[in-house]
């Protein structure tokens, strides 16, 4: 594996009037190209602020932030919304999907702004839709899918562009538990099989170890980081 993610003393400190709040007070990590990665912590914690660094979404207040070996963390706005575009792949709670739109054409959006012609972009989504188990939901619109199934249109889409790293924030927090392992079941094999790296954000500790990696984060540092030796297998499909 090669280093995909390194931030060196990052800090964030938001200001409340004449009051600062650290956020993050000197992260330091590294992550690799292919790993599965859980970012721990309770409400306050920093996991979510480090992940809206990860995204290009928002500025660290002092430190460094590589992305494939480019520092991105000072860049503009303009070549963040570019990184995001192309090189970073979101997946939230909520789904976030259009509802008057099907899942092809959720999943194809986001090639649109990429300049993909009609046919090229109808393919791409016809194959990561098969890739996530929907290759027979292609014409359903978000009410007709049942949340599990939302939350794998939104996957498509988050790989459609072939990004460099997924972010997953709280990807499980809208379904069952029997639901949510399933879609920690895919992301475990898109990760296994495809290589892909993945990042997500969870407070639910069974969510986490289906990663690979565990970070934890508790008033701005981190805490614990370590490998997860046993990680549960999934083998539906």
């Amino acid at each position: 594996m090669s280093e995909l993610i390194r931030v060196e003393n990052v800090h964030k400190i938001y200001r409340m009037g004449d009051v600062e709040v650290p956020a993050l007070r000197g992260i330091n990590l590294t992550i690799e190209r292919g790993e599965f990665v859980a970012v721990m912590g309770a409400s306050g914690s920093g996991k979510s602020t480090f992940m809206n660094i990860l995204g290009c979404l928002d500025r660290p207040t002092s430190g460094q932030y590589w992305l494939e070996g480019e520092e991105v963390g000072s860049l503009s706005a303009d070549a963040w919304a570019h990184i995001r575009n192309k090189r970073i792949g979101f997946v939230f709670q909520g789904f976030n999907l259009l509802s008057r739109t099907t899942a092809l054409e959720n999943v194809e959006l986001p090639m649109m702004y990429n300049g993909y012609a009609g046919k090229e972009r109808h393919h791409r989504a016809v194959e990561v839709l098969n890739l996530v188990g929907l290759g027979q939901r292609l014409d359903h619109t978000p009410n007709r899918l049942s949340g599990g199934q939302q939350q794998r249109v939104a996957i498509a889409r988050a790989l459609v562009n072939q990004p460099s790293l997924i972010l997953a924030d709280e990807p499980t927090g809208n379904l069952d538990s029997a639901t949510g392992s399933e879609i920690m079941g895919l992301f475990q094999r898109l990760n296994t099989d495809r290589g892909i790296t993945i990042i997500l954000v969870t407070h639910e500790r069974d969510i986490a170890e289906h990663a690979k990696r565990q970070i934890i984060f508790r008033d701005g540092e981190v805490i614990s980081d370590k490998s997860n030796n046993q990680v549960p297998v999934h083998l539906e499909s």
